[in-house]
């Protein structure tokens, strides 16, 4: 686990696209896009069908690893209004089996607005509690510090010659912007300035490693990272031409 601080409260990063709450023995992901093949292959785009399986296993595997009782989903749910109805029967029943045995809550995305929680758990806009707000799209005036998803933030750099990109979390002073925890997700810089004008003022890009982060301050200049000899950074790292 890798110590993460956010507005007085500690986190760890537990996967590239996860938070582990200890305060409330909570996982906190965003954007996990069930059913994104299915849903392209209505459109004729045919993709391996196993997207759902892969990251609810992934996610089970980390509600194992950390002994997690509640569970926290940053909208995004699914990738379209369907996407609930139509979940494959052995994700469904996966999903089913961690909802009984957990406190699930799911918040709503703009993907999802209409998630009524078919498989189990609780549906709420955003949650409120401890002095934080968790929602799924960043807001510049929120009142509390919030943790979001929605932007897939993403960071480009090059490691020994390669460039490669890697998920990571966006922390300003006031909102953590969790990455998409989702196996078909793309990416948006962490750099975009869309990103920017929701955070504000000084923010940074946080890669989580085995035992430590690695932060870019940003905005981050890409051509002024030429190389970074840490050997634990470039083993995990897939090459991407995003």
């Amino acid at each position: 686990m890798v110590p993460l601080l956010f507005a007085h409260h500690r986190f760890a990063i537990v996967a590239p696209a996860a938070l582990h709450w200890p305060a409330k023995n909570a996982l906190l992901v965003a954007d996990l896009h069930l059913e994104k093949a299915s849903f392209y292959a209505r459109q004729g785009q045919m993709l391996p069908p196993y997207d759902s399986q892969a990251t609810l296993q992934e996610l089970a595997d980390l509600v194992s690893d950390t002994g997690a009782t509640t569970v926290f989903c940053l909208g995004d749910n699914y990738h379209d209004g369907g996407g609930e109805a139509r979940l494959e029967p052995v994700a469904a029943k996966q999903l089913t089996a961690m909802t009984a045995d957990l406190d699930w809550v799911w918040i709503t995305g703009n993907h999802d607005r209409d998630v009524a929680g078919l498989w189990g758990g609780s549906v709420v806009d955003e949650w409120t509690g401890e002095g934080l707000a968790l929602r799924h799209e960043a807001t510049a005036d929120s009142r509390l510090p919030e943790i979001s998803g929605h932007y897939h933030p993403k960071i480009r750099i090059a490691v020994r010659g390669r460039h490669v990109s890697r998920r990571c979390f966006v922390r300003g002073q006031h909102h953590l912007i969790l990455p998409a925890f989702g196996s078909l997700t793309g990416g948006m810089a962490a750099q975009d300035p869309v990103i920017e004008a929701c955070v504000g003022g000084p923010a940074e890009a946080i890669i989580g490693l085995k035992d430590k982060p690695v932060r870019f301050p940003l905005p981050f200049a890409y051509r002024t990272i030429e190389k970074i000899d840490d050997p634990q950074l470039a083993l995990p790292l897939v090459t991407s031409a995003q």
